[in-house]
């Protein structure tokens, strides 16, 4: 039976990996994680339904989609703003990444966090909630009115786990972005305002004492290992502590589509051995550049 990757959920706030067929495979940090990539990476298709051609996609591609399937997928998006009648409540947050990485988005009120957690977010607060236009319409105001994006890069998300400063002032940040949201007139008329209310993840994600990130991998290719010891996870990303020692980065998404194969355990106490797949080094960040380098 070929296992073929779906990359990862946030199943009841934990994280998992999900494989074609709906199977999830829960996991837990410490655990020892060893897999081989086999055969070509296939576009696993959108929307439920199966790619009807069953493509080849590129490696290094995040969305691992074909063309067919990707404007499928976007066809019904809420982000895309392509589906508009959904009748169901929505909720307007604020979310923190780092340090001067903060957002302001929307998510069916159903899913409640999921969406926080697969983002990413280390603090985020409710700011209102109500139908799906009026929250769209409140989330561009607040963006033009804060200054703030309705994205944050994968790097930079990436780099600022390592050095998180504390609690009270993560959520110091978001809670100043609050008071700030709640002073801009006009969109209370429309959206039910929520009081500020700190969600932290940072032990929902494993970040306490994760070590300087060393580098992320590139992609996977056909018969190249990832072994290591599981860190912790933060929204696509899992972290690793690779037999060498050192502390890199997987994007998740680049795992769908690709069958993957148990690669054993390593000896002298490694876990999982070799470990073949690229790796890109760590661009450092130019300090200069905080929030303006975001998209």
């Amino acid at each position: 039976m070929e296992w073929r990757c779906r990359g990862i959920t946030w199943t009841g706030g934990a994280p998992g990996l999900r494989w074609q067929g709906g199977k999830v495979s829960p996991l837990s940090y410490g655990q020892p994680l060893a897999f081989r990539a086999v055969g070509e990476r296939r576009c696993p298709g959108a929307r439920g339904n199966p790619c009807p051609l069953d493509a080849v996609v590129p490696g290094r591609a995040t969305g691992g989609r074909c063309p067919e399937c990707a404007r499928l997928d976007r066809a019904h998006s809420v982000a895309a703003d392509t589906f508009l009648d959904d009748p169901r409540p929505y909720r307007v947050y604020l979310a923190w990444f780092g340090p001067g990485m903060t957002k302001v988005g929307i998510t069916a009120e159903a899913r409640g966090e999921a969406r926080l957690l697969e983002q990413g977010a280390i603090t985020f607060s409710w700011l209102g909630r109500g139908p799906l236009m009026a929250a769209r319409r409140t989330e561009e105001v607040l963006r033009q009115a804060l200054g703030v994006p309705d994205r944050v890069a994968y790097e930079r998300k990436r780099a600022a786990r390592h050095a998180l400063p504390s609690a009270p002032d993560r959520a110091g940040e978001v809670e100043a972005l609050h008071r700030r949201a709640a002073a801009v007139g006009g969109w209370t008329e429309t959206l039910e305002p929520l009081e500020f209310a700190p969600r932290d993840h940072v032990e929902a994600f494993g970040l306490d004492g994760l070590p300087p990130l060393a580098g992320t991998v590139s992609e996977l290719v056909d018969g190249g290992v990832v072994s290591g010891r599981l860190l912790a996870a933060a929204g696509p990303d899992v972290h690793l502590l690779d037999p060498a020692g050192r502390c890199l980065a997987l994007d998740t998404r680049l795992m769908g589509g690709w069958v993957l194969q148990s690669a054993g355990k390593g000896g002298e106490g490694e876990e999982g051995g070799e470990f073949s797949v690229p790796v890109a080094p760590v661009i450092a960040a130019d300090p200069e550049s905080a929030q303006g380098e975001l998209f």
